[in-house]
């Protein structure tokens, strides 16, 4: 089933306006807004969709306080689609929505999309760096970095599920061509789908039941200097970051990861790993010596002359 991997998150929550600013200052467009909620754009098409959260047109609610409604996925063709729709078929109910999104529920309560993947192709360079003994990476007097960055998200990368069952939850996604990439041991594994490279799209953490819900969901940047500039330049609006900037070592992606309005953390990311089929799965123990090679703390911008600013 080639599954690509998220084209777009449904938020049901009471503070739209909030939320809706909260995402545009992290570098999401406006694409569409009304009334009742706004769709917000990362470059490649993909983003999230915020709603009031007693709009009919949501699909309900958990039993716990998450905000996600339902998680939407980009897949390559008509055939993916009847696939899915086959094999989820089996043992629950699976509707046709006028919008052409294939909806379901998985095996832990997260209502599920599927549609004909509406990401946009772009022709972007992604971040070099220059090494001795190397060929060089960028044109002589090219600069490295330049505070006339963009530095903006450019495509869903994954999302990040809090699971009371997490061995049940992932054979459900095992039925639909997930493969299981890393793992931490009696916490859940790194999941990636057919139709992607991609280290993982979707992780699961096992919690107690009144934790189930969203933990974080994470866009793409061009590179881990675009991660420093869109993370500064959000805690210089007056976000407060949660954790980093650092570096995971399950997947390698750079990291940085934000409070945010919708009750759940949102990442920046850059320079994930890829795997094919090859790959074997490592298995490693939760806790903060596997899960990051190294961690920096955000402070004000400082130059010799004196100690660095304290908190």
């Amino acid at each position: 089933m080639n599954i690509i991997g998220p084209d777009y998150l449904v938020f049901g929550v009471d503070n739209v306006d909030d939320c809706v600013q909260y995402l545009i200052d992290y570098g999401l467009k406006l694409r569409e807004q009304d009334q009742s909620g706004a769709f917000l754009e990362a470059l490649d098409g993909t983003g999230v969709l915020v709603r009031v959260r007693h709009d009919p047109r949501l699909p309900a609610a958990m039993e716990t306080a998450n905000t996600l409604r339902e998680t939407v996925y980009g897949v390559a063709d008509e055939d993916t689609l009847q696939a899915i729709e086959a094999e989820l078929r089996k043992d629950r109910e699976v509707i046709r929505g006028e919008d052409g999104v294939l909806r379901a529920v998985d095996d832990m309560g997260f209502a599920l999309g599927f549609q004909i993947t509406q990401r946009r192709a772009l022709e972007l360079a992604g971040e070099t760096s220059q090494a001795p003994y190397a060929a060089p990476a960028r044109p002589i007097n090219a600069l490295g970095a330049s505070n006339d960055i963009a530095a903006l998200p450019r495509s869903l990368s994954h999302v990040v599920y809090f699971v009371p069952d997490q061995a049940k939850a992932e054979a459900f996604y095992l039925r639909l061509g997930f493969v299981c990439t890393d793992r931490f041991v009696d916490t859940g594994p790194f999941l990636r789908p057919a139709g992607t490279l991609d280290h993982h799209t979707l992780f699961l953490i096992q919690t107690p039941p009144f934790m189930k819900g969203i933990e974080h969901f994470t866009f793409h940047m061009g590179g881990p200097t675009e991660v420093m500039i869109a993370g500064t330049r959000f805690v210089e609006k007056g976000y407060e970051s949660f954790w980093g900037p650092g570096r995971h070592q399950l997947g390698s992606n750079w990291f940085w990861y934000f409070n945010s309005p919708m009750g759940c953390h949102v990442e920046y990311d850059a320079d994930m790993d890829q795997h094919d089929d090859s790959w074997s799965a490592r298995v490693a123990a939760p806790g903060a010596d596997n899960s990051q090679y190294f961690l920096f703390h955000h402070q004000q911008k400082w130059a010799p002359g004196g100690p660095p600013p304290k908190h």
